[in-house]
C-alpha cells in the first residue's frame, strides 16, 4: 500500500530539513575547527614574538665586562718598524705587520703589531701574564681551541692576569672565568674589520 501523496511530501520535507540541519552542523564544526587552529597559529607567533622580544631585550641590557677604546689609524707597517703608540694594552687597532701570526696555542709572545693584523681579520686574542700557572694555560688551552681565529699567547708586560682583545675591545681581569670569556669571543670573534682606521 502506497503512502498519500502528502505524506510523501512530509517525508521528503523532513530529510530535506535534517539534510540541511547536518550540513549546517558539520559547518559550525569547520568553523570551531578553523577558530581554533587561527587561535593556535596567533598563540604560536605571540610565543615566538615573546621570546624573540625578550632575547632582544636581553641583548639591549646586557652588561658587558669589556670596554671600547677608539679605532686607530692602522696602516700596514714593516715588522721593526717605529710608530705611533697604541692607545691600550694590549692593542685593539692601530699600525700592524702585512703578515699574521699563527692562530692558535703559543708558547711565546706573539708581537703586537701581528696580533693587531689578527684582530683586524676577525680574531680574539687570548694573553695570559703569570709566573708558573700550568693549570690557568690549561684552562685557557681548553677554550682556545674551541675556535679557529683565536691566538692563545703568554705577554709578560701585562698589569693583569689575563687580558682578552678584540678590534677596539678590551677587557682584562685576574680570575679565570670562563663564561666571560666565551662571552667574548662570541661577541667579536669572525667581524672582518678591513678599512676601518685606515
Amino acid at each position: 500500500m502506497t503512502k498519500p501523496q502528502g505524506e510523501k511530501s512530509q517525508v521528503k520535507k523532513e530529510a530535506k530539513q535534517k539534510a540541511q540541519q547536518e550540513r549546517a552542523e558539520a559547518e559550525r564544526g569547520r568553523r570551531r575547527q578553523g577558530l581554533v587552529g587561527r587561535i593556535g597559529l596567533y598563540a604560536a607567533i605571540a610565543a615566538v614574538l615573546f621570546i624573540v622580544g625578550y632575547w632582544g631585550y636581553g641583548k639591549m641590557t646586557e652588561k658587558v665586562s669589556w670596554t671600547t677604546v677608539p679605532i686607530l689609524p692602522s696602516p700596514h707597517v714593516p715588522p721593526g718598524t717605529p710608530h705611533s703608540p697604541y692607545n691600550s694594552d694590549p692593542p685593539t687597532s692601530g699600525p700592524h705587520t702585512p703578515g699574521l701570526a699563527q692562530w692558535g696555542v703559543h708558547s711565546e709572545p706573539v708581537p703586537k703589531e701581528m696580533q693587531v693584523h689578527n684582530l683586524e681579520d676577525g680574531g680574539v686574542v687570548i694573553q695570559y701574564s703569570c709566573q708558573d700557572c700550568p693549570d690557568l694555560v690549561k684552562q685557557l688551552t681548553m677554550i682556545a681551541e674551541r675556535y679557529d681565529h683565536i691566538i692563545l699567547a703568554p705577554y709578560i708586560e701585562l698589569d693583569r692576569k689575563i687580558a682578552l682583545t678584540a678590534w677596539g675591545s678590551i677587557d682584562k681581569f685576574d680570575e679565570f672565568d670562563e663564561a666571560r670569556i666565551v662571552t667574548f669571543i662570541k661577541a667579536h670573534i669572525g667581524i672582518d674589520h678591513h678599512g676601518e682606521g685606515g
